[in-house]
């Protein structure tokens, strides 16, 4: 293996300073040198690579190609190394931590009573969440990035582990005071003549939602607004004229007390499974699986 002309971490550093600060100035102020010294790291970066990284176009730098992909790495191995340095930081105090991972609606929904139960139950443990897309958490499992996660997707690699957690559907729902409040049941074709709230393209369970409809042949949907919170698209649709899908776990509450109307689909089930999912290296991970037995013992 050549160890002879690695890239020095702080290269690393400057390269993704310039480029989420958006110059070279307000780089070197994030990260407490001088100018000369950003240019002068990643001068010596692409020295190491025997490529240049960026390049002016109208007094703006931006990526090359080989920049791009030098960003890229930089930005998980810093990632990975602040990961680490918190982890040591833990382990040296006695402490072992879980590096958690968890789709949108899921950290909304369940993500505030698994840690609380968690932190009662288990003070010697420590959970870092985050919140994600399904697409990154995937990336972050394959990584060793996260350690576990809750998703409403299935990742498809053969170092991630899933099992199954819950499941689960993507329910048609109104607000009380929509014209199709007093409706039990609509035929399919009617779905195109509603107007919609929805999740943003991206999310599970737009994907979810757009893959069910191509299934039935139909174009898109009056999308009036797409929101990155299941919690916020529930509180609008209380308010206002418009229908949504939603996952049943978010919303069987507000329908059981009337603030939210199911209203069923003849022929029409966009049935979905919630799941666990670990990589092959955290198989014997006790944080992992004292937090999974928190998971199971919650039920919608």
């Amino acid at each position: 293996m050549e160890y002879r002309n690695l890239p020095d971490i702080r290269g690393w550093a400057a390269l993704r300073a310039v480029v989420e600060r958006g110059g070279v100035s307000a780089a070197a102020q994030a990260l407490g040198v001088g100018q000369p010294a950003v240019t002068k790291r990643i001068k010596t970066l692409e020295e190491c690579y025997g490529l240049p990284l960026t390049v002016r176009h109208g007094g703006v730098l931006r990526l090359t190609e080989a920049g791009e992909k030098v960003y890229l790495l930089a930005v998980q191995t810093l990632e990975r190394q602040f990961t680490l340095r918190n982890e040591l930081k833990y382990l040296a105090h006695g402490h072992t931590t879980l590096h958690l991972d968890v789709t949108m609606a899921i950290g909304e929904h369940f993500l505030p009573r698994f840690l609380l139960r968690f932190a009662e139950r288990f003070p010697q443990y420590r959970v870092d969440s985050r919140l994600a897309y399904s697409r990154q958490i995937f990336a972050n499992l394959a990584n060793g990035v996260a350690d576990l996660a809750l998703l409403e997707r299935a990742p498809d690699h053969p170092d991630i582990l899933v099992q199954k957690w819950m499941d689960d559907e993507l329910l048609l729902v109104c607000g009380p005071h929509h014209p199709l409040a007093h409706e039990e049941i609509i035929p399919p074709s009617m779905l195109m003549d509603l107007r919609y709230v929805l999740r943003e393209p991206g999310s599970a369970p737009r994907m979810d939602l757009d893959e069910a409809l191509r299934r039935l042949g139909y174009g898109d949907l009056d999308i009036v607004l797409e929101v990155g919170s299941t919690d916020a698209l529930v509180d609008m649709l209380r308010r206002g004229p418009h229908v949504s899908f939603l996952p049943r776990f978010a919303v069987i509450d507000e329908i059981a007390a009337g603030r939210l109307h199911h209203v069923k689909v003849s022929g029409f089930h966009i049935l979905r499974t919630l799941w666990i999912a670990r990589h092959r290296d955290c198989i014997d991970h006790p944080v992992a699986d004292a937090f999974i037995s928190i998971v199971r013992e919650v039920d919608g």
